[in-house]
């Protein structure tokens, strides 16, 4: 069982560039048909600065750290248990390509179910830009199975 003194537990704050491509290869591998995932123009004309971000991307966007999975050794989970529980995203803004993006995780609660077999670890991520403003917020669980 994970000891719940790591609700609270923060891993280092990340900071990465929002690339074109990667946006351009997202959009493509969601089946996204809109001009403003791909097109500059069209996302000048739709309003935005550059290609603008496509839904969850913030979470592969988290994945460009070089460890993104060394929480989960600070705080005892084995990665061949974990199970992707739940997601869910909260945008104040939707960024663009060309941005810097820093990234802050916490856990926020650590819970079990079925008697112990199934553990839950809830994390909120909160993403600011370079002048420290809110762009978003994400939540995630992650089930990890034992016995």
């Amino acid at each position: 069982m994970i000891d719940r003194r790591h609700i609270g537990y923060e891993t280092p704050p990340f900071t990465v560039e929002v690339e074109k491509g990667r946006l351009r290869l997202f959009a493509k591998a969601i089946g996204e048909t809109d001009p403003k995932y791909f097109d500059e123009a069209a996302a000048r004309a739709a309003g935005y600065a550059s290609l603008p971000v496509p839904p969850t991307f913030l979470f592969c966007l988290e994945m460009e750290q070089p460890d993104p999975y060394a929480w989960f050794d600070d705080v005892g989970i084995e990665l061949p248990k974990v199970l992707h529980g739940e997601q869910s995203f909260t945008y104040h803004r939707t960024p663009c390509a060309g941005e810097k993006l820093t990234f802050r995780a916490k856990v926020v609660d650590i819970y079990d179910k079925k008697g112990g077999l199934l553990e839950f670890v809830v994390q909120d991520n909160t993403i600011t830009d370079e002048r420290g403003a809110a762009v978003a917020e994400f939540r995630r669980s992650i089930v990890i199975r034992h016995g």
